[in-house]
């Protein structure tokens, strides 16, 4: 009788963290499937963040608001040197002047004090529909905080039962340092549609192992997006594919962002299993997004 019923509760959980990718489970994979084969596509963007500055006709840093969940993102908290581009995470005692314009309508909040890092994106500049995108990093070590290469278009904002005309695809968000429960070195790799209120839909692959430590060594993180599905990438070997809710259609902008956990500019919360947040030890603080390269390929003879 024991046996019969913690089967079905084993299998209810798993119908149900399926369904609902923002339940944590401590259950992971690791990358198996196929390998990419990159001689069917042509590269035809890319970032290598060579130079001392960040190549503003590629990105660019502009967001609705400085504030961001649990802090502020700032312009300042990222750089280019020795061919990486860094995002930096940081409490600062000393509030960090405000270098985005006032949107019609929407409001910049007062600069405080407070945990800050940095976003950039292609919104504008670059976008593209279907191929391989790849971004090859090291993810910072701390708690609290996670880092992500993602994209998105504004038709995720539609709520009208479709991924089609827009979805915002997490390559990888790095949610779990020191996460004893979720396992250490581990990414989430999901999707997002119909928007961010009530209306919300996903799904998700769920939680991948890296064998080695990404927060000292340099990983690639990829997908594969045709019209029919998203095949997602670890060191070129798949991790797993999605469909739910369709896939989009319309051409999508690239992001590369550090956020910290919590709501209002305030960190509190233990989001996503980020942990919460810790100053020790304090050798970790400033924590460090590092990324050596973005490159986007588009299919040579489409699938």
């Amino acid at each position: 009788m024991f046996k019969s019923l913690l089967r079905i509760l084993i299998a209810f959980f798993m119908l149900f963290n399926s369904a609902w990718p923002g339940v944590n489970s401590s259950f992971g994979r690791l990358p198996k499937g196929k390998t990419i084969d990159l001689n069917q596509f042509d590269l035809v963007w890319s970032d290598e963040f060579d130079g001392d500055e960040l190549d503003m006709s590629k990105w660019s840093y502009e967001w609705w608001v400085t504030e961001r969940k649990g802090g502020y993102w700032h312009q300042d908290m990222v750089s280019v040197e020795d061919g990486d581009l860094g995002i930096r995470a940081e409490y600062n005692k000393e509030p960090m002047p405000s270098s985005y314009p006032n949107y019609i309508g929407v409001h910049c909040p007062e600069d405080k004090a407070g945990w800050y890092t940095g976003e950039i994106w292609t919104r504008d500049k670059y976008e593209q529909k279907y191929g391989y995108f790849e971004v090859r990093c090291i993810l910072p070590a701390a708690t609290g905080m996670w880092s992500a290469f993602w994209m998105m278009n504004e038709g995720v904002f539609n709520v009208d039962g479709s991924g089609k005309d827009g979805t915002e695809v997490d390559v990888f968000e790095s949610f779990y340092y020191k996460d004893h429960k979720a396992g250490n070195d581990c990414i989430r790799t999901s999707i997002h549609y119909d928007g961010y209120a009530e209306d919300a839909k996903g799904d998700s692959i769920g939680k991948v192992f890296i064998t080695n430590d990404p927060y000292t060594e340099y990983n690639t993180y990829g997908v594969e997006w045709s019209p029919t599905e998203y095949i997602f990438y670890l060191n070129g070997v798949e991790t797993g594919r999605l469909t739910t809710g369709g896939v989009s259609q319309n051409p999508e902008y690239l992001l590369l962002s550090c956020e910290f956990a919590g709501d209002n500019g305030v960190q509190s919360s233990d989001r996503h299993g980020t942990g919460p947040i810790s100053q020790t030890p304090k050798e970790n603080w400033p924590a460090e997004f590092r990324v050596d390269y973005v490159r986007c390929y588009q299919y040579k003879q489409m699938p």
